[in-house]
């Protein structure tokens, strides 16, 4: 298991910005269905092409659970409140916003978010250089101190050398906050590998919903119990710069 958490520098100055009574709204949520294959070649990113387009290979469930657990357990490990959902995925403003970087046009229309999945009724804000979406979603929320973005993807790694050994499948959690001026305030990531593996054939995952979403599932119980064990660990040591 891997974890970080990253603190922008303005952390010093803001010593009381996120007490009690401040506000933050959720502003994206989603799971990335294609997987991370940096560890193999260019035969097993072709194979996972059609992993990718395969609706048997249903990430949902994954990020529905995972959105549950936030809400009705980590929500409570952060030093602030969360605006109720229904606030900003009923605003009308926020239903009609085009995040910053979305291909709205062409014959790649669609493209950049074709497998991350939201969950229903939040926009998928991905993770851009700059912070203009999150200034103008602060804008739209004005009843908002800051916003947060979350999002789940998985990677697969090889365990062995050579043709043999077996994959294993990695989950990662991207948790940032915003500040009411679009700033990062600081950035939190928890990774865990799954229990569950594939065999290699001739050195290469098999890229099947059969053997893949298994793994995912088993990364996911893992990366869920160590964020319900280490969050509010995580979190206690940003109280003194909060």
């Amino acid at each position: 298991m891997k974890k970080a958490i990253i603190f922008a520098s303005l952390f010093l100055a803001l010593t009381t910005s996120y007490a009690q009574d401040k506000k933050v709204a959720v502003v994206t949520f989603y799971i990335i269905k294609q997987i991370d294959l940096s560890d193999f070649d260019s035969a097993a990113q072709i194979a996972s092409m059609k992993l990718n387009d395969d609706p048997n290979f249903n990430m949902v469930p994954l990020l529905t659970e995972f959105h549950t657990r936030f809400f009705f357990d980590y929500a409570k490990a952060f030093p602030f409140q969360f605006l109720p959902e229904d606030q900003v995925i009923s605003n009308e403003a926020y239903k009609a916003y085009v995040p910053v970087g979305a291909i709205t046009e062409g014959p790649f229309k669609g493209m950049d978010t074709k497998y991350n999945i939201p969950v229903d009724g939040y926009k998928v804000v991905l993770p851009l250089m700059g912070h203009e979406n999150e200034r103008n979603l602060l804008a739209i929320l004005p009843q908002a101190d800051g916003v947060m973005k979350i999002y789940i993807n998985f990677s697969l790694v090889k365990v062995g050398f050579g043709g043999m050994g077996v994959v294993k499948a990695n989950a990662h959690a991207n948790i940032a906050l915003f500040n009411k001026n679009g700033d990062q305030v600081f950035s939190i990531k928890e990774d865990a590998r799954s229990k569950k593996v594939s065999p290699l054939v001739a050195g290469l995952p098999v890229m099947t919903p059969e053997k893949i979403y298994p793994m995912c599932e088993s990364a996911m119980d893992e990366l869920m119990q160590n964020i319900q064990a280490d969050l509010p660990k995580m979190i206690r040591k940003t109280e003194a710069k909060l």
